[in-house]
């Protein structure tokens, strides 16, 4: 696919899909809720609906009239053994979760994935959900998919995280939710606390002390009424559009602002990015944001904050291509067992563009400002890498830059390039 390159640009106003975190989530908790929980701005992106199939295939009732999903819920005593392996597609999220959600049920499941998710180590879930008594089996030491988990009782365990990973915790504590006694969780470090949040919101009690978590089952759950913010991993592509392509001002509407997912916007002012967050909703943790070109200066990330912003690295490794200065990021291992290893990755995509870029065992060293030029590229069928790359052709002067794989957007953001065109059609007219 040939992108978009030499923009003049970017001006206007989006609202950008749901937050693909709490998208997976609501038909999680909709489905072992009692009662019709209702979704509005649900995320129909390719991985949050292999979630919705496969509660789906475990018997969950789930309608969509194109506006609002209605998922009947009956509890965990309301999922029904799948008539075939479910099928997670490219989904880490969905396999995960569901590993822990269908650890302690009374059934036998067999989950697997497309060639991407099929080399994405699960032993990081199987570890802590076999230490609570699960039977979670799969390929190799590392268990990778396809999995094979035989329903099995539970028991309480207090498990100290040796990955900082959301989905691990959120693994833990679904299963923590069927399970007699009391669950304690040590993080490494913070990461995103959505299902924390939505075990509150579905009537549930769930105890956070620092980095302890601790969750008391079994629990019940109450379906409720839900709207997905904008996903604020969605809104950093034109976050960083906006910052680094002159003469644009982007006003992105309804993003979700946890504090557990903003790392991008501390690390963008911190570079020097005009980023103005208005009608800020506290109470829900969502806003509007409003970015305009400027200058952008190098800086370093690392610690604490890496798992408040470890899908936008990528990013904010192209941020750094046009910051003066030297970029370091560091502490980022996670992501070499995401969707491809992004550390390699990237640096051959921006490498091929004309960016100084090296990568190092946990990251990398950028310098900048570089100009880039054109050249062919590839996603690496990673949908984060496929938009990043998208963003760095607006600022090729020479030459055209064309994309393989592009289809991967689909897994997180359907309409991304449709969204970008009409910022495009704005400054245009």
């Amino acid at each position: 696919m040939k992108l978009q390159t030499h923009s003049q640009g970017l001006n206007g106003t989006l609202q950008v899909p749901g937050d693909k975190s709490i998208s997976h989530r609501s038909i999680m908790f909709g489905a072992l809720a009692r009662g019709t929980t209702r979704i509005h701005h649900f995320l129909r992106g390719e991985d949050c609906l292999s979630t919705l199939k496969a509660f789906r295939a475990l018997g969950v009732e789930i309608t969509d009239d194109g506006e609002v999903i209605e998922v009947v819920g009956k509890g965990f005593e309301g999922l029904k053994p799948a008539n075939a392996p479910l099928d997670m597609g490219n989904s880490g999220t969905t396999i995960r979760l569901l590993s822990g959600i269908l650890a302690g049920t009374s059934f036998e499941s067999r989950l697997f994935g497309d060639a991407s998710l099929s080399k994405r180590p699960m032993d990081r879930v199987s570890i802590p959900l076999n230490a609570m008594g699960a039977d979670i089996t799969g390929q190799g030491e590392r268990c990778f998919p396809p999995l094979l988990i035989k329903g099995r009782p539970l028991h309480a365990i207090r498990y100290e995280m040796p990955v900082a990973s959301a989905q691990v915790k959120s693994a833990i504590l679904f299963a923590a939710l069927e399970t007699p006694g009391t669950t304690e969780i040590i993080e490494l470090a913070a990461t995103r606390n959505h299902t924390e949040e939505m075990i509150k919101m579905f009537g549930g009690q769930i105890e956070v002390e620092g980095l302890t978590i601790r969750l008391r089952g079994p629990q019940h759950l109450s379906a409720q009424e839900i709207f997905v913010p904008g996903d604020i991993s969605s809104a950093a592509f034109f976050l960083a559009a906006g910052a680094m392509v002159p003469n644009s001002r982007i006003q992105l509407e309804n993003v979700g602002l946890s504090p557990t997912r903003t790392g991008i916007i501390d690390v963008m002012k911190a570079m020097g990015a005009d980023i103005e967050i208005k009608e800020l909703n506290e109470k829900e943790h969502f806003g509007t944001l409003v970015v305009r070109s400027s200058p952008l200066s190098a800086c370093e990330v690392s610690g604490p904050i890496i798992p408040r912003l470890i899908d936008e690295l990528p990013l904010i490794a192209l941020l750094a291509t046009q910051a003066k200065g030297q970029t370091v990021i560091r502490d980022a291992e996670e992501l070499k067992v995401k969707e491809t290893d992004r550390i390699e990755a990237v640096t051959k995509v921006l490498t091929a563009l004309g960016a100084d870029i090296t990568s190092t065992a946990d990251g990398w060293i950028v310098n900048g400002p570089t100009p880039l030029h054109g050249g062919t590229v590839e996603s690496f069928h990673d949908h984060r890498i496929g938009m990043m790359l998208q963003v760095a052709a607006l600022l090729v002067k020479t030459g055209t830059v064309e994309l393989a794989h592009s289809e991967a957007i689909n897994i997180s953001y359907p309409t991304f390039f449709t969204d970008l065109n009409r910022l495009e059609e704005r400054e245009a007219h």
